[in-house]
């Protein structure tokens, strides 16, 4: 006997429209992309942990209904299942569990999170973004012919993308992954806020979250707060 999904319904169809947007970005870089859902207190969060970036990627939405699961799921069937534009907007369906890769297992703390100072505002971060790509385009482009391999452009990479943000502990490559998951838009202004609990720092903004453990730090485990905004 076929066991039917469990219904999802969202509290707003542009965030299920939003959502979609973001597991879509997720496949981008991953076909196969896994996602860790917790639902609770009306609302539901989504990670997922796209490949090089080193980054967990949080969008929280608002939920119609009460649910309380904590499932791993494959992005593209959860993908598939959301309604975003036809008379069903807003609507979608649980997956079946799939058994999830290590970090799905390793999820920020709940609670305890602080604010940090010394982020830059969002146009600044775009500034850092543009003049981190043109470097690494111009560094390449100075590559000698016989040392142009993906060994040295990693090499490149990893110098520019480690770099800290501002007067902070953040990688520019969380910028960078912000960016590339629709978190960090070119809107005129929004708020944009960088958090730590213990081992774990978090740049939060009004579409989504990316958090990541500082380096040569452990970390807990637990629910996510998504309270919060993601």
């Amino acid at each position: 006997m076929t066991v039917p999904a469990q219904s999802l319904l969202f509290a707003d169809a542009r965030e299920a429209a939003d959502l979609a947007g973001f597991l879509g970005r997720l496949l981008h870089y991953d076909r196969a992309a896994a996602v860790r859902l917790q639902a609770g207190g009306g609302a539901l969060a989504v990670f997922g942990r796209p490949p090089s970036f080193e980054v967990l990627a949080v969008r929280a939405v608002r939920l119609a209904d009460t649910h309380d699961f904590d499932v791993t799921v494959s992005a593209g069937e959860l993908l598939e299942s959301l309604d975003v534009e036809g008379p069903d907007a807003g609507a979608g369906s649980l997956p079946s569990p799939v058994t999830g890769p290590p970090w799905t297992g390793v999820l920020p703390p709940r609670g305890g999170w602080r604010e940090c100072q010394g982020l830059p505002g969002p146009a600044a971060l775009h500034a850092a973004l543009t003049a981190a790509v043109a470097e690494f385009r111009a560094r390449d482009e100075d590559l000698p012919e016989g040392r142009r391999t993906r060994a040295e452009r990693d090499l490149i990479g990893r110098d520019i993308w480690s770099r800290t943000v501002g007067g902070t502990e953040l990688p520019l490559r969380a910028v960078h992954a912000a960016q590339a998951l629709g978190f960090l838009r070119s809107a005129p202004d929004f708020p944009v806020a960088l958090l730590a609990a213990g081992a774990w720092l978090r740049l939060r903004t009004p579409f989504g979250a990316i958090v990541l453990r500082r380096a040569g730090a452990g970390g807990g485990l637990g629910m996510f707060d998504v309270s919060v905004g993601g």
